[in-house]
């Protein structure tokens, strides 16, 4: 008799455990479906003579939270990333080439206009050399530069070996370090805050332009 209520129990116990781990990767699948609120398509890589270049459209809706805080004086630091992996079979993809650009929306409540200034550099290091500074008439306009990267210099050629195979990684988000202390205690967590989305494609070395 006791053989058989300790088998009960450990049966349903293991069946407790499985419909806990069932219910917490529904909950994680779930949270990844609700945060992933930006599509990234049409990335495009290209090689000139001298680089490697990128090209994507991102689409995302703004969220109300967002744009209130925009409209506040709130600056919003939108960020890319590019990463070049080179494929090794016998181990993980090695990291051969990096670039980040940030973009800096903020809202002139005196002028009614809105300011993009646009860095880019090497990731992991602070943006170097300006790309863009623009004053614009509204969100839209803003915001459609903002989702636009266009032949972004991500590598040299130089850098790459053409008798090996390459991918390079992309990833597009909000970024919430760069917010005021205040709204990143409230908005870290908040799916109404998390913008992002990434892509990855196949690096062809052959020369396009």
């Amino acid at each position: 008799m006791d053989f058989f209520t300790h088998c009960f129990r450990s049966s349903r116990a293991e069946h407790g455990q499985r419909w806990s781990l069932g219910a917490l990767l529904w909950l994680v699948l779930g949270l990844a479906q609700a945060h992933a609120q930006a599509d990234v398509s049409q990335v495009r890589v290209e090689r000139t003579d001298d680089e490697i270049q990128l090209s994507a459209q991102v689409q995302f809706e703004i969220p109300a939270a967002v744009e209130d805080a925009l409209l506040k004086g709130i600056p919003m630091v939108f960020l890319v990333e590019a990463d070049v992996l080179r494929e090794r079979w016998y181990w993980y993809d090695k990291k051969v080439a990096a670039a980040q650009r940030s973009m800096r929306l903020s809202y002139q409540p005196l002028t009614r206009r809105w300011r993009l200034n646009i860095n880019s550099g090497s990731s992991g290091s602070a943006p170097v050399g300006l790309a863009l500074n623009q004053s614009l008439d509204s969100l839209a306009q803003a915001l459609a530069l903002v989702k636009r990267v266009t032949n972004w210099k991500i590598a040299d050629v130089a850098e790459l070996d053409p008798a090996l195979k390459y991918r390079v990684e992309f990833r597009f988000k909000l970024d919430l370090s760069q917010l005021p202390r205040p709204f990143q205690i409230g908005a870290i967590g908040q799916s109404d805050w998390d913008i992002s989305g990434a892509a990855a494609v196949p690096l062809s070395l052959e020369n396009s332009k």
